[in-house]
């Protein structure tokens, strides 16, 4: 029987083809403005990094509530209400946000990009090993040959660095760990962020009138265009959030996993050409063999979802 609904297929109509187009400009318009965000981040480079997250949770807020009201969305709060089990994954959620944001704003304005780019490179190999700690998941050999390869490229960066890549390690658990909170919560992308942002921002707010008391706020501080800016760091979160989330309803799971590697290859090119981080051959021998180990890790997923797929038919 064939299958349709993605817009791939024979059988897909013109609508559901037009359909999966659009999830594919969408998401990878996402992951673009993912990729090129350090800009926006290296442009605030003299506000401290906690200021910098509380502009980001402020403006996120101001500009996901008027889409709410205008669309006339669902109260996302009614999805959690009365649930203590969802309650306690959303703080958790939300705390562990903070720290995955707070450590990738620190690695771009530290010159750390590269580690980023290593952190979300190695993101997906670390969600199989989450599954298999936490979920009691099978592990097939080949995977478990790209996990182990991606260990053996952590290994390298760290000899290369002399230190072991904190940053790089702390993306990928936060992201990894976020993951499969949200895995669990059963809530939408859009509403569970929009949660996180409202938990997010009585500390926001409190950071922000902190600064002010002292008198070392950025915001009024270094005029008009400045402080726009620092307005930016909304759209800079909420657009491609709101691009991500319309694309990935509409465009096949392998399709999605190919385009998440864009922003850390991104990040990777960034970090070596434009901003001249330090490549020596250590942190050359790392990302290749992270890379062998992402290139064996999607040939495995994209030889299980065809199976799954044959068996269908």
């Amino acid at each position: 029987m064939q299958r349709s609904g993605t817009g791939q297929g024979s059988g897909a109509t013109g609508a559901e083809r037009a359909d999966a187009q659009l999830g594919l400009v969408c998401t990878l318009a996402a992951f673009l403005l993912w990729g090129f965000n350090p800009f926006y981040f290296k442009a605030v480079v003299d506000v401290p990094p906690v200021e910098v997250l509380a502009h980001r949770v402020l403006w996120s807020v101001a500009m996901l509530l008027p889409v709410y009201l205008a669309t006339r969305r669902p109260w996302p709060l009614r999805a959690a209400f009365g649930d203590r089990r969802i309650w306690t994954m959303l703080l958790a959620s939300t705390a562990i946000t903070v720290a995955n944001w707070l450590i990738y704003i620190w690695s771009v304005v530290s010159d750390q990009l590269l580690q980023a780019s290593l952190g979300y490179y190695i993101t997906p190999l670390v969600n199989v090993a989450i599954g298999i700690a936490i979920l009691r998941e099978g592990l097939s050999r080949v995977q478990a040959i790209a996990v182990g390869l991606a260990l053996v490229g952590v290994i390298l960066q760290a000899i290369g660095l002399g230190a072991v890549p904190w940053i790089g390690i702390g993306i990928a658990l936060t992201f990894g760990v976020y993951g499969l909170l949200r895995k669990q919560m059963g809530i939408g992308a859009l509403d569970g962020t929009f949660i996180e942002m409202l938990l997010m921002l009585p500390g926001a707010l409190a950071v922000l009138l902190w600064f002010e008391i002292v008198g070392s706020g950025a915001l009024g501080s270094n005029g008009v265009a400045f402080d726009l800016l620092l307005m930016g760091a909304g759209p800079v979160t909420v657009i491609p959030l709101v691009l991500f989330v319309i694309g990935a309803r509409r465009i096949r799971m392998i399709a999605l996993g190919f385009c998440q590697y864009l922003t850390p290859s991104i990040y990777f090119l960034l970090s070596v050409f434009w901003y001249g981080e330090a490549f020596g051959l250590w942190q050359l021998a790392s990302f290749a063999v992270i890379w062998i180990a992402i290139a064996i890790f999607t040939f495995d997923t994209v030889r299980r979802i065809s199976r799954r797929a044959a068996r269908s038919v």
